[in-house]
């Protein structure tokens, strides 16, 4: 039998799921707005993985707790959170002030950042070569993005699926190897040379490992139109995550706009849930003669992946849903029935209209890579994907000496590339920290670079397959109003006037006009305002432009600290 929770809503009872996320269970209950801003602007879930802060809730009086991270485990009374711009006392102004130094220290051999695919085969492969190893992720249970577990159980809801059991397998593979993982561990500092700082259940730690491994991921770039703040309208990402660990859907009718295969498998898995989807929105170009080489290569690397394609492509067509080539989303407004999303064609400029519950968005992604640059590793520009790219040896290390880095945070390759590179960035971690590879993992990490290899030229296949036609979002801001900084409501038109009165770069924008100054530090906005920045200044992007790295990296509560000083 489903193992249920009732919880409470401004006021109105809710029978929610137990281990399903709270942002689940409002959206399965019809809830999509969670906070006001301080403009009085309505904001819901985005992200759906703890980056955009924009569904922020108030659980049994504890304000701004993130109802995407949050876990329904027993009854709660939940508010909606008003940013009113005041902070809850305290008590703490005549403590003494904080510092790393202060807080209880821990020393692994290998600390990995993430429980990924790359994170947890990097875990497994230290401990094969004897190294003690940790693996702190911010979620509330490991697996990453790709191999989301199931929260949820019980009689008629639909099993795990392959990709879900291949999670579940690696996962039993590191903690059956003696991986110590650490899930709901929040890493917000990271100091010289490879100290990191992290918030858990049970409080601050500061970890020195000999080697540090970071495999913090990506999380999927803004699309700054018109509406895309409104309650319901999500990630591609976010949708995904209620679907595979909550089994609920975003809305009965969806619309899925972006660019990449991730849309595709999204609406596949929202079909085979009894969702509607309206129609796909594909950026790119219909595939044809010129993409038929990278097809090709593309099925004899990863026949696998391309059977998965083509299994989502058939799902859809027998549903009968429409995937319209060479068009994006160009706005979105609220209406009584729902929200009206407005779809252009980038050959014509001519537009269509869907009426719908939620529209997901899922255009690229951007690496994860704060604790890196936090670090002072460095970095390359990829002007071709408009994002940095960290610099790394043949095993992963980078710039700095005990700091290697792997998968999508370092510059994007995929899950099945991070996985193969975990191997190998793995036995090279547990050597820096003095333990040998024993012989029989020689042919593991020979399998796994082979491995690699392949992923690497999928990857790029992939890449000219759903790159073609492709537009930059600085191609969509034709209005003024238009909401670039989500956090603090800084519009096109304020920035644009911040450059016109002489702001030269991303850094003199914000000064201006407070934008990445919010709750998600700039993930959303910064990439756009250094696009912003250079194209009105006839300049470059590159790797010392856009926002500097600022500690805490990502939100950190003031009372964590506040009890740490006061040690109570």
């Amino acid at each position: 039998m489903e193992h249920t929770v009732t919880i409470t809503f401004e006021g109105r009872t809710i029978v929610a799921r137990h281990g399903e996320s709270v942002a689940a269970a409002l959206t399965a209950a019809g809830v999509t707005v969670f906070r006001r801003t301080r403009s009085g602007a309505k904001r819901g879930m985005f992200c759906g993985m703890g980056v955009c802060q924009d569904c922020l809730v108030r659980i049994d009086g504890k304000a701004n707790q993130r109802a995407c991270m949050v876990k329904v485990d027993a009854p709660m009374r939940i508010e909606r959170e008003t940013d009113d711009g005041s902070l809850e006392s305290t008590n703490g102004a005549s403590l003494p002030p904080v510092t790393s130094a202060d807080v209880p220290v821990r020393f692994p051999d290998v600390l990995v950042l993430g429980a990924g695919p790359g994170g947890l085969g990097a875990a497994i492969a230290a401990r094969a070569c004897g190294a003690s190893v940790t693996v702190l992720d911010e979620r509330a249970g490991p697996g990453g993005q790709y191999y989301k577990q199931p929260a949820v159980h019980g009689a008629g809801l639909p099993p795990p699926d392959a990709q879900a059991e291949g999670g579940r397998a690696l996962i039993a593979a590191a903690r059956a190897a003696g991986a110590i993982i650490e899930s709901g561990h929040l890493a917000w500092g990271a100091f010289a040379p490879r100290t990191i700082v992290a918030t858990g259940p049970d409080g601050t730690r500061r970890y020195e490992p000999r080697a540090l491994v970071v495999a913090t991921g990506a999380y999927e770039r803004g699309w700054p139109v018109p509406g895309w703040t409104l309650p319901g309208v999500i990630t591609t990402g976010a949708a995904q995550t209620l679907w595979r660990t909550a089994r609920r859907l975003p809305g009965r009718r969806v619309l899925i706009a972006g660019n990449g295969p991730l849309n595709l498998q999204l609406a596949a898995e929202l079909l085979e849930g009894g969702g509607e989807i309206a129609a796909i929105v594909e950026a790119a170009r219909r595939p044809g003669t010129a993409t038929l080489g990278a097809a090709l290569r593309m099925a004899l690397l990863a026949p696998a992946l391309v059977r998965d394609g083509l299994r989502y492509h058939l799902r859809r067509l027998r549903a009968g849903v429409p995937m319209l080539h060479g068009a994006v989303l160009a706005s979105v407004e609220r209406t009584d029935r729902g929200l009206l999303a407005s779809v252009k064609t980038l050959a014509d400029g001519t537009q269509r209209q869907f009426s719908v519950d939620a529209v997901c968005l899922g255009y690229g992604f951007e690496p994860a890579n704060e604790i890196l640059r936090a670090l002072d590793c460095a970095h390359d520009f990829d002007r071709a994907r408009g994002h940095l790219v960290t610099q790394r040896d043949a095993d992963g290390a980078t710039t700095v000496a005990g700091v290697f880095a792997l998968g999508d945070c370092t510059g994007l390759g995929g899950a099945q590339a991070a996985r193969a590179e975990g191997v190998v960035v793995g036995h090279a971690a547990a050597r820096h920290a003095g333990h040998a590879m024993p012989a029989p993992r020689q042919a593991v990490e020979h399998a796994a670079r082979a491995a690699l290899g392949r992923q690497r030229a999928f990857q790029a296949a992939l890449w000219h397959l759903f790159a073609s036609g492709m537009p930059t979002p600085l191609g969509q801001l034709t209005r003024p109003d238009t909401l670039i900084c989500r956090c603090e409501e800084v519009s096109l038109g304020r920035i644009e006037a911040a450059i016109a009165a002489g702001a030269t770069s991303a850094g003199a924008v914000k000064q201006c006009t407070r934008a990445g100054m919010g709750r998600c530090q700039g993930r959303y906005c910064g990439p756009i305002v250094d696009a912003l920045t250079a194209h009105h200044n006839t300049t470059g992007r590159d790797e010392f432009s856009g926002f500097a790295p600022r500690l805490p990296v990502k939100p950190v509560a003031i009372a964590d600290l506040v009890r740490l000083a006061g040690k109570p």
